[in-house]
């Protein structure tokens, strides 16, 4: 018996202890839709029935990460059914979600979930970051697919840095010194009413709204309303330092509407009573030229990917523009904006 103890005690001394790879009880596992692109990566589970809302608020500050260097997130077959499930892995990847979304009024889904922004299905939505006219914007969007369209109905997105990267020097130096501004009259029959967009009727709080937002705002007839909001057109991303090609402008200038309905617009209104068009920052025009390159830019870095039931997709907005292709048949792809940051901030 005296034996038997210092016996084991050498026995189990001499037992190697093994490494475990932790990799191996990883519950997701990564990949790109392309070897050589990196937006989105694609995330995926590893194993059943992971849930994602408890994994993302897990990995917040990962997903935070990840967004920064790719850009964007594909998250794939984790059995989200509803704009319910989508909520929760919304407010899971993102800190707060955003339940106050003015800037073309969209229809309540399910909390601080809305509709996809409302537009003709055979036509294109360009290329834009979310609200970057305005004094605030989401830092994050997600986008979750309810019902894929037959045909078409992509999401058409694009790293701004590509961009950025990709127009003339002289261009975007352009950009960047001279902001844009972009010009707005209200008007009940070709876009949404100034009582709407402002929600009241009160002119006084109107002016109080705009001039808190760091726009201008001029009264024109007896209900007409002309909005101007100078904004940066190129911004340094205030987490990774990276020069980033940040607006609508695609989406506001003129020259970018198909040929037919341009000129039936500027056969009615002067450019600058046009109901949305944008400027240089000092009030001078962008040339059609330019726009030709932001879009030449925009579509030969642009990438897409056929929608499946249950994706979501999570894009950092100050690094990625997103559009919309014309569409076949019934779809239906549900938003909800997270953590918000204001112009100040990015200064």
């Amino acid at each position: 018996m005296e034996n038997t103890i210092p016996s084991a005690r050498k026995t189990l001394g001499t037992i190697r202890r093994k490494a475990v790879d932790l990799a191996r009880f990883n519950p997701v596992r990564e990949s790109q839709l392309q070897p050589d692109q990196l937006l989105p990566l694609v995330i995926e589970p590893a194993v059943d029935q992971v849930d994602l809302a408890d994994w993302a608020r897990s990995n917040r500050e990962t997903i935070e990460n990840k967004l920064h260097r790719h850009g964007g997130i594909l998250f794939r077959g984790f059995g989200l059914e509803d704009a319910e499930g989508f909520e929760r892995a919304a407010s899971g990847i993102c800190r707060e979600l955003y339940a106050e979304y003015g800037d073309l009024p969209r229809e309540g889904v399910a909390g601080k979930v809305y509709t996809s922004t409302p537009y003709p299905e055979d036509k294109s939505i360009l290329y834009h970051n979310e609200s970057s006219h305005l004094s605030q914007w989401p830092s994050k969007i997600n986008f979750f697919c309810l019902t894929p369209a037959k045909q078409g109905g992509a999401t058409p997105i694009v790293d701004c840095r590509k961009v950025y990267q990709a127009l003339d020097p002289k261009i975007r130096e352009k950009f960047q010194q001279k902001g844009v501004m972009y010009v707005r009259n209200f008007s009940a029959e070709l876009d949404v009413s100034w009582q709407r967009f402002f929600g009241t009727d009160d002119k006084a709080a109107v002016d109080e709204s705009c001039r808190t937002a760091g726009m201008s705002c001029e009264w024109t007839g007896k209900e007409g309303l002309r909005i101007r909001h100078r904004c940066q057109a190129v911004v340094r991303h205030p987490a990774t330092g990276e020069m980033s090609f940040f607006n609508q402008v695609q989406l506001h200038h003129v020259h970018c509407l198909e040929p037919a309905v341009r000129q039936s617009l500027l056969s009615l209104f002067q450019p600058e009573n046009l109901p949305r068009h944008v400027y240089y920052g000092d009030g001078s025009p962008i040339e059609d030229g330019v726009m030709d390159q932001v879009g030449d830019a925009y579509e030969r870095n642009a990438v897409r990917f056929a929608w499946r039931q249950g994706d979501l997709v999570s894009l950092e907005n100050m690094l990625t523009a997103h559009a919309r292709d014309p569409y076949v048949g019934p779809r239906k792809i549900i938003v909800a904006l997270g953590d918000m940051v204001r112009a100040s901030e990015t200064s």
